[in-house]
């Protein structure tokens, strides 16, 4: 498998976190992972960013962030062009869907430990 470039929409340094062991399993996988978060420069030494923007090289933006806050942030998600959008329960947002249906971006529905798990990432 080719390493990917991964971020982490709505990472969090908290262990009990899906998105913190997302991120583990993630760089256990030899994925690069950048982890975004408004208030963490760096989680577990991984160094992180407040947002989106200026991010490039994007393989895969996985979701960790409530689906209501999403609206607001496809035109960001739409720039950033990442491979795919994977949304993890709970992230689902018919809005960003077709925001990103309409920019050619490909997207699932789908749990980023499930894939990682059963070898589908």
């Amino acid at each position: 498998m080719t390493p990917h470039t991964v971020v982490v929409l709505g990472a969090s340094d908290n262990p009990e976190r899906y998105s913190h062991q997302a991120m583990v399993l993630l760089r256990h996988h030899g994925h690069r992972v950048i982890p975004v978060h408004p208030a963490l420069a760096q989680i577990d030494g991984i160094p992180g960013a407040p947002s989106l923007e200026g991010l490039t090289g994007v393989d895969t933006l996985t979701l960790y962030i409530g689906a209501a806050r999403l609206p607001a942030m496809a035109e960001e998600i739409v720039m950033l062009h990442p491979g795919r959008v994977i949304f993890n329960p709970g992230t689902e947002s018919p809005v960003l869907q077709a925001a990103l249906d309409a920019a050619g971006i490909p997207w699932l529905e789908a749990c980023t430990l499930v894939l990682l798990r059963t070898g589908q990432f």
